[in-house]
C-alpha cells in the first residue's frame, strides 16, 4: 500500500540535487544583493523596499487599523443590536446596495480565489494577477455577505476583539493566493514583523533587525512572529476589511449624524446575542458552523472535540466489521453498492459491458468487489483505532504540559513530536477514502453521463481507464462539482495548493447550495465524503493551533523518516492479508459471499414459521461459511496479527446473534403477550470461532452468561412457550456485557414511540415494519437526551448528555430520500444495542398530563 506524495520542497531529495546542477554557477551570485539570487531563484520578481520604506508603510496601515477598529468598537457597544436588527429585516437587494457602496468591486460568488485560480494560467499568475482582491480577501464577497448572519458575525468579531487576534487567520485566508504566486509578497531581508501581542498601533507592525534584537531572527525561524512581507499582507488586507465594516455601519444608522455615532449621545448596551450555526433541521452543523468561521474569531484547537470525532468514527468501522458477520442483508447490501460504484460496471466507449461482467468471468468481478469490500472494512478500522489512540495521547500530553503551552514558549517536545506524528497519520490515512472517490464517483449511477471507460487491451487486466465523455455540456453546478471532485480524487499539486480540508469544505457547501449537484452525488459517495471530511476536519483543528501550526512543516522534516516507517509498520498486516487476497485466496470464498440467487435473503420482517426460520438460518449459514474462509486465509497468511485492532475486535467477548431452529409450538388455553425486551428467536454465537474456539450453537461466550441455560435452543411458535429456554436478544457491550442490565426507562410520546418500535422491531409486537422519516429519528434522538450535530456527506453525530456513557455514535442520514428503509433502521437500533444495551421494553408511552 502505497504512501501520499509529499510535495514538499525536500533540499536533500533527487530533485534537489538536479537542480543544483542546473543554471548558473551558484558561487557567481552575489549573496548581499536581494535582486541577483531572486533572480536566480527564477519566478515573479518581489518588491525590494528599503526597511525605512516598510517602516512608513506598515505605520500608515497600523494607525488605520486602530483607528477603524476603535471607531467601529464604539459604534457596536452603542448600535450592534440596532444594526443586527436592521440587517436582518433587509432584503438581499437592499443588502448588496449597502455593500457595494462600501466595497464597489466586491466579487460576485463564493470563494473568488477558487474561481481565479480556474480561471487563470500558473503563467498569467506569475506575470500579475487580474483578480488581486480574490485571493486576498476570500471571503470578501456578495454571496455570503448578503445573507442575514455571516455580515452580522463579521462586524461583532472585529469590533468587539483587536485586529492582532486575526493576523493568523487573515494570512491563512490568502493562502492559496500565497502559493499559487497570485500575491508576491514584498522581499526585505533579516527584519521581522510583530504582530502578536501587540496591543497599540505603535507596536503593531513594529519592524525588527536581526542584529539589533536578540529575538528577532528566532521568533521569525519558529514563526511566533511574522515575515516582513507576510506581514505587510495583513496589514493591507486588514486596514481595507475595517474601513468596509465602519463604512457599513455608517450606511446601517445612515440616519445617526457621523459626529454622534460613536459619541455618548447614546450609551453604552449590553452586547446582544447572536445565535447560529444551526441548519434548516435546528441542529448544529458542521457546514454552518464552516462557513462562518472566517467570520468570527479563530476557534482554538479542541482536541476533546477532535477526539470524539474519531471515536465515533472508529466505533462505527466497529459496528462495520461486525454487521458485515452478523447480518446477511446488510453483507448483501454491501456487495451490492460496492458492485455497482466499481469501474467496470460502466460502459465502454462503444457502449459495451466491461469483459469481467460476462457470465464465463462473472467470479473476477465477485473477487474484486470482496477484496474491495473487506479492505476498506479492515484497513479502515487499523487507522481509525490508531487515530483515535494518539488523539488521546494529544489531549493527555496537553494536559501534562499545560502549564508550559504558553504563545511566547515553544511547545515541549515530546507534545510536538506527538502532534507532528499526528498530523502525519492523519495526511496518509487521507489516501484511501481519496482512492475510493477516484473509483466510485466516475461509475457511481448518477454520474455515469460524463464519463466513459476506455476499451480494455485484453479482458484479463485489471487496469480501467476512465475520461471524460466527450459531448456532454455541464452547467455550472456540475462543473464546479465535478472539478472539486476530481481535485480531491486526482491528489496532485492542485489538492496540495488548495488543502483538502478547505476543498472538502467547498464541496460541502456546493452539495448543500446546488439541489442539482447533491442529485448527482449517490448514497454510497455521500458515505465516503462524509468519511474523508472526519480525516479533513482533524487537519483542520490542527491548522488552528497558532502560532505553533506554522511551525508543522519546518518542525516535520527532522522526523518524517520515522513517521513513515512507523506508518508502514501499522500497515504491514493488511499489506500481507491484501498480498494473499490477491494471490487467488479469495476465490472460493467470492464465489459463497457473491448475493445471488438469494442466499442471503433475510426475512427479518416476516412473523415467524417453521419456512421462514429456515429461510433466517440458510442465510446465517452461507453467512458463517464465508466469513469461516476469509478467517482461515487470514490466520494462514498474516504474521503480528495479535496487534492488530482487528484481532482486539475479533477477540473479544462479543456475540452474533443467530436465529434458533424451529419447534413447533405446544397449543395453549390462553395467548400470552409476547415480551418486547426478548428476541425469542435469537441464539448467541462467538463473532468469530477462529480465536474462541466454541461451537456455532453455544448460547454463552463470556463468563458473563455463565449462568443461561446451556440448553439447545429451538424456536418455538408463541413467546409464552419459550420465554424460559431461550437467549435473550440484547447483545450487550462488547467491552461491558453485563451493563445491559437496570438500563432506565424512557417515557416519550407517541412520535418517538413509534421510531424506536420501528428501530427495535419484533414480529410479534408490530404487524408491519415501515420506513422511519429521518426528521423523526432526530426527534427520537434528541428526546432521549442526545446532543446532535450534522457533519459532512450523510454523517451526524449523535453524543450523550444524560446516559453513563460519553462515546459518541454516528448515523448516516438517507440519501437522496428522506426516510430510513425498515432493513437500515434495524440495524440502527442492534448498533443502539450495542454501543448502550438499549432494547425495545425500555420505551413506553408517557401518560397524558
Amino acid at each position: 500500500m502505497d504512501l501520499r506524495r509529499d510535495f514538499h520542497f525536500d533540499p536533500f531529495s533527487d530533485e534537489a540535487r538536479q537542480l543544483d546542477n542546473q543554471g548558473p554557477s551558484l558561487p557567481d551570485i552575489d549573496w548581499s544583493d536581494p535582486h541577483a539570487f531572486l533572480t536566480a531563484m527564477g519566478g515573479p520578481m518581489p518588491q525590494l523596499p528599503s526597511p525605512d520604506e516598510v517602516r512608513q508603510q506598515a505605520a500608515g496601515y497600523s494607525s488605520k487599523i486602530f483607528t477603524s477598529f476603535n471607531l467601529l468598537r464604539d459604534i457596536l457597544q452603542r448600535h450592534e443590536a440596532t444594526i443586527q436588527k436592521r440587517w436582518t429585516k433587509k432584503t438581499r437587494q437592499q443588502r448588496l446596495q449597502i455593500l457595494l457602496k462600501a466595497w464597489p468591486t466586491m466579487p460576485v460568488f463564493h470563494r473568488p480565489d477558487f474561481e481565479a485560480f480556474r480561471r487563470e494560467s500558473q503563467e498569467e499568475r506569475e506575470k500579475g494577477t487580474k483578480f488581486k482582491d480574490h485571493f486576498m480577501w476570500p471571503h470578501i464577497n456578495q454571496e455570503d455577505l448578503s445573507q442575514s448572519k455571516l455580515m452580522l458575525l463579521l462586524i461583532n468579531a472585529r469590533g468587539r476583539r483587536p485586529p492582532p487576534a486575526f493576523a493568523a487567520a487573515d494570512i491563512d485566508a490568502m493562502h492559496l493566493g500565497m502559493v499559487t504566486k497570485a500575491l508576491i509578497p514584498i522581499f526585505l531581508n533579516k527584519h521581522t514583523m510583530i504582530l502578536h501581542g501587540a496591543t497599540r498601533s505603535e507596536e503593531y507592525g513594529k519592524l525588527l533587525d536581526w542584529d539589533s534584537h536578540p529575538d528577532a531572527f528566532d521568533w521569525m525561524h519558529t514563526r511566533k512572529q511574522f515575515l516582513r512581507g507576510e506581514g505587510l499582507l495583513i496589514l493591507e488586507a486588514q486596514a481595507r476589511l475595517m474601513a468596509f465594516l465602519v463604512d457599513c455601519c455608517r450606511h446601517i444608522l445612515h440616519e445617526i449624524p457621523e459626529e454622534n455615532i460613536a459619541s455618548d449621545v447614546y450609551p453604552v448596551q449590553p452586547e446582544p446575542q447572536l445565535k447560529t450555526d444551526s441548519d434548516a433541521s435546528g441542529f448544529p452543523s458542521l457546514a454552518i458552523m464552516t462557513a462562518e468561521a472566517p467570520y468570527r474569531l479563530p476557534a482554538k484547537l479542541d482536541l476533546n472535540r477532535l477526539s470524539s470525532l474519531l471515536e465515533a468514527r472508529k466505533l462505527e468501522a466497529e459496528d462495520h466489521v461486525w454487521s458485515l458477520r452478523e447480518d446477511p442483508a446488510y453483507f448483501a447490501d454491501q456487495f451490492r453498492e460496492i458492485q455497482d460504484h466499481r469501474q467496470e460496471m460502466l460502459p465502454d466507449t462503444q457502449g459495451k459491458p466491461h469483459p469481467a461482467t460476462q457470465k464465463l468471468r462473472e467470479n473476477t468481478l465477485w473477487a474484486r468487489v470482496t477484496l474491495d469490500m473487506l479492505m476498506d472494512a479492515y484497513a479502515n478500522l487499523e487507522t481509525l483505532t490508531e487515530l483515535h489512540c494518539q488523539a488521546q495521547n494529544l489531549g493527555n500530553l496537553q494536559e501534562k504540559f499545560e502549564k508550559k503551552i504558553q504563545v511566547t514558549n515553544e511547545l515541549p517536545k515530546e507534545y510536538m513530536v506527538a502532534l507532528l506524528r499526528f498530523k502525519y497519520y492523519l495526511e496518509q490515512a487521507s489516501k484511501a477514502p481519496l482512492e475510493k472517490l477516484k473509483i466510485s464517483v466516475t461509475s457511481s449511477p448518477p454520474m455515469r453521463k460524463f464519463f466513459v471507460r476506455e476499451l480494455p487491451p485484453d479482458p484479463e487486466t485489471s487496469k480501467i481507464l476512465i475520461r471524460s465523455r466527450a459531448g456532454v455540456k455541464m452547467d455550472n453546478a456540475e462543473t464546479q462539482l465535478i472539478w472539486l471532485l476530481r481535485t480531491l480524487w486526482e491528489d496532485d499539486y492542485a489538492l496540495f495548493l488548495a488543502r483538502p480540508p478547505t476543498v472538502v469544505d467547498e464541496l460541502e457547501r456546493l452539495l448543500q447550495a446546488e439541489p442539482k449537484a447533491d442529485a448527482l452525488i449517490s448514497a454510497h459517495v455521500a458515505k465516503m465524503i462524509g468519511e474523508l471530511a472526519i480525516l479533513t476536519q482533524c487537519q483542520k483543528q490542527l491548522e488552528l493551533y497558532q502560532p505553533w501550526a506554522q511551525q508543522f512543516d519546518m518542525a516535520s522534516a527532522d522526523h518524517v523518516d520515522g513517521f513513515k516507517k512507523d506508518f508502514i509498520a501499522l500497515q504491514q498486516p493488511m499489506t500481507q492479508l491484501h498480498g494473499a487476497f490477491l494471490q487467488k485466496h479469495l476465490d472460493n470464498a467470492a464465489r459463497v459471499g457473491e448475493p445471488s440467487g438469494g442466499k442471503f435473503t433475510y426475512p427479518y420482517m416476516r412473523r415467524r414459521t417453521k419456512e421462514t426460520v429456515d429461510a433466517l438460518r440458510q442465510a446465517e449459514a452461507n453467512l458463517d461459511m464465508f466469513w469461516s474462509m476469509v478467517d482461515n486465509v487470514t490466520k494462514a497468511r498474516v504474521t503480528k496479527f495479535e496487534g492488530t485492532a482487528l484481532y482486539h475486535l475479533l477477540s473479544q467477548p462479543r456475540i452474533l446473534r443467530r436465529t434458533a431452529e424451529w419447534v413447533e409450538p405446544a397449543k395453549k388455553s390462553e395467548r400470552v403477550e409476547p415480551s418486547l425486551d426478548k428476541d425469542i428467536w435469537a441464539l448467541n454465537r462467538p463473532m468469530s470461532n477462529l480465536f474462541l474456539g466454541q461451537s456455532e450453537q453455544m448460547g454463552q461466550s463470556s463468563t458473563s452468561r455463565s449462568a443461561r441455560s446451556k440448553n439447545k435452543v429451538k424456536t418455538k411458535g408463541e413467546a409464552s412457550q419459550t420465554s424460559n429456554d431461550t437467549v435473550e436478544a440484547q447483545p450487550v457491550n462488547a467491552s461491558n456485557p453485563e451493563k445491559a442490565d437496570n438500563k432506565p426507562t424512557f417515557a416519550v410520546d407517541a412520535r418517538v414511540l413509534k421510531v424506536f418500535r420501528t428501530i427495535f422491531f419484533n414480529p410479534e409486537v408490530t404487524s408491519t415494519p415501515g420506513s422511519v422519516p429521518w426528521h423523526d429519528f432526530l426527534y427520537a434522538m434528541a428526546s432521549t437526551g442526545f446532543q446532535i450535530e450534522k457533519l459532512y456527506g450523510s454523517v451526524w453525530q449523535f453524543s450523550p448528555t444524560s446516559l453513563d456513557v460519553e462515546r459518541s455514535i454516528h448515523f448516516h442520514e438517507p440519501h437522496p430520500k428522506g426516510k430510513i428503509p425498515f432493513e437500515v433502521a434495524r440495524r440502527h437500533g442492534r448498533r443502539l444495542t450495542r454501543a448502550y444495551g438499549w432494547h425495545g421494553s425500555m420505551f413506553v408511552l408517557k401518560e397524558k398530563e
